[in-house]
């Protein structure tokens, strides 16, 4: 049997922009540079397609741990797991108030 759906199956609701965020994407944030040890929440952006991770894992936080071309590394616990994924920085959110 063939498995049934992509990438994007069951994401209605999660990579759904709101009403006043709809648009052209901002440009400060597409182009924006994180360095090693920044703490990031993986937030996605429905609008670019390119270094998206697995919407799974959409909200969760992880740490910057390098740079590969454009994305940056993400480093995140998933349980005991550790999982790296490669996420282009229009895809992350900067945590604010970390010491790091």
């Amino acid at each position: 049997m063939q498995r049934v759906g992509g990438f994007r199956r069951k994401t209605r609701h999660k990579l759904r922009k709101p009403l006043s965020l709809r648009g052209k994407i901002s440009i400060p944030r597409y182009l924006q540079e994180f360095t090693q040890g920044d703490c990031v929440y993986l937030v996605a952006e429905p609008s670019v397609h390119a270094g998206m991770y697995f919407p799974r894992y959409h909200g969760k936080k992880g740490v910057v741990t390098g740079k590969r071309g454009v994305c940056y590394q993400v480093v995140i616990h998933d349980g005991s797991v550790k999982k790296q994924f490669f996420v282009h920085p229009v895809h992350l959110k900067k945590e604010h108030g970390s010491k790091n």
